[in-house]
C-alpha cells in the first residue's frame, strides 16, 4: 500500500514521535508499506511522520545510490546491503568532523541544501522482528540515518540552514505548504 507523503507545514512533521509498543502495530506491514511508498517517490529514506504515522519508525535503502553508479569506483561500500527498518531508534553517539552534503526531502520537494553532519554514528534500534541492535554506521549511511532520525525527533533538514538561506526559501516553502508542488508521487497537505 502506498501512503501519501505528508507535505511541509503539517504538525505531524514537527512533533517528537512516540515509541512503538511491541504488538501494538503490525510493524512488518507498516515497514513494507513505507518501503513501497519510498520507492514510488524515488526516495532513499522515509520516516513515520512523513506518512502521518507519529511513531519512531523509519526505513532506508542506500543501495539505490549504488545502483546508479556507472563505475566500480563510484560504489559506496558503506551502502552495500544497506536496506533497513529502524524501530524506536536512539542515536547514542555522533563523532567526527561535520561534512556538508546537499540534502533534500520527499516532504519538501524541490528544495535542496547543504547540511553539515558528523560522519560516524552509533545507534540502538529494533528491527521488524523486535530484535535489538546496536550498530555503527559511517559516511553516507550515517547521513541517511541522521536525516530520517531527525524526522522522528520533529526536525527537518531546513532547520540546519543559515537564517539568510531560510529567508531565501520562505516563498518556496510557503508554496509547498499550500500544496503548490510538481511531483510524480502522491502527497497530502494537512
Amino acid at each position: 500500500m502506498i501512503y501519501p507523503i505528508i507535505g511541509y507545514g503539517a504538525t505531524v512533521l514537527r512533533k517528537k514521535c512516540q515509541d512503538i509498543v511491541k504488538g501494538e502495530l503490525d510493524v512488518k506491514q507498516i515497514s513494507q508499506n513505507m518501503f513501497e511508498t519510498m520507492y514510488a517517490a524515488s526516495g532513499i529514506g522515509l520516516a513515520g511522520p512523513q506518512v502521518n504515522l507519529p511513531y519512531r519508525i523509519f526505513v532506508v535503502d542506500g543501495e539505490i545510490i549504488n545502483n546508479s553508479a556507472e563505475t566500480e569506483e563510484e560504489i559506496d561500500p558503506d551502502l552495500v546491503g544497506f536496506k533497513k527498518t529502524f524501530i524506536n531508534a536512539q542515536i547514542l553517539e555522533e563523532t567526527g568532523e561535520p561534512w556538508p552534503y546537499e540534502e533534500g526531502c520527499l516532504s519538501i520537494p524541490g528544495i535542496r541544501a547543504d547540511v553539515f553532519r558528523k560522519p560516524v554514528i552509533t545507534i540502538r534500534y529494533f528491527d521488524t522482528d523486535w530484535v535489538e541492535h546496536t550498530e555503527s554506521f559511517k559516511g553516507m549511511a550515517a547521513r541517511i540515518i541522521q536525516h530520517e532520525y531527525d524526522h522522528i525527533e520533529g526536525v527537518l533538514f531546513t532547520d540546519y540552514l543559515a537564517p539568510l538561506k531560510k529567508q531565501m526559501l520562505k516563498k518556496k516553502l510557503g508554496q509547498i505548504q499550500k500544496g503548490i508542488v510538481d511531483v510524480d508521487y502522491k502527497m497530502k497537505f494537512i
